[in-house]
């Protein structure tokens, strides 16, 4: 994929939004169930700022924008979890929650942008805007708003994919582990930390990609093709 200052102008945004949507589900699920850390260090919020990280919201984007990768990705700065502060779920069951709370949200966030796609494509929402908006500002504003949306499905459905794949420190892995029985967590837990190079090696030779967009190729053709 070749990207234009067209795509980026809308595919930055819409990143954005994916990961400050995930990092804040993780936060307010863990807050619901007893722990109110990232609500202390005010993570709970939207704006951006208190989410962004250079490397991953700004530096890895605009890299991948530059070598003309064929999707886009990133990450926000990771909301803080004290799992020892769960009430409502013991220790493992909770951080098996928060955890798919994060790529849970960009799916519904997926759907939610889809919705919104169709409905700024239809022809009768068109022909009711053109009742009371001149033609020329519904062109102004809604063919902006549907590339947008268009850019947010792929967007969330690329980063709830990737973040669910079974390895640490992804949301899969973590979820992957806190299933295991306790005889075998143990035994695989020390290797968690070697989670990241493992993640670099499969994404270097290419095999997230032939896991990734079967996944995505479907699912995109649901929600907008």
């Amino acid at each position: 994929m070749s990207f234009n200052i067209v795509d980026v102008i809308f595919m930055i945004p819409a990143l954005l939004t994916a990961v400050i949507f995930h990092e804040v589900a993780h936060g307010y699920v863990a807050y619901k169930l007893g722990d109110n850390t990232a609500k202390l260090e005010g993570r709970l919020t939207l704006n951006p700022i208190p989410h962004i990280d250079i490397f991953g919201s700004l530096l890895v984007p605009g890299l991948l924008i530059l070598i003309n990768s064929p999707f886009l990705f990133g990450w926000a700065k990771p909301v803080p979890i004290n799992p020892y502060n769960f009430r409502k779920v013991n220790f493992k069951q909770g951080l098996v929650i928060t955890s798919f709370a994060g790529p849970g949200a960009n799916f519904l966030l997926a759907i939610f942008f889809s919705l919104l796609y169709w409905i700024f494509r239809n022809e009768g929402f068109l022909t009711f805007l053109a009742s009371f908006v001149p033609s020329n500002l519904i062109e102004a504003i809604v063919v902006p708003l549907v590339i947008f949306f268009k850019y947010a499905v792929m967007t969330n459905l690329i980063i709830g994919i990737f973040n669910l794949l079974p390895i640490p420190p992804l949301d899969g892995g973590h979820i992957l582990l806190n299933l295991l029985p306790n005889r075998i967590y143990e035994k695989v837990a020390p290797y968690e930390q070697y989670g990241f190079f493992v993640l670099i090696l499969l994404l270097m030779l290419g095999v997230l990609n032939k896991i990734i967009f079967p996944i995505y190729s479907y699912l995109i053709s649901i929600l907008i093709q």
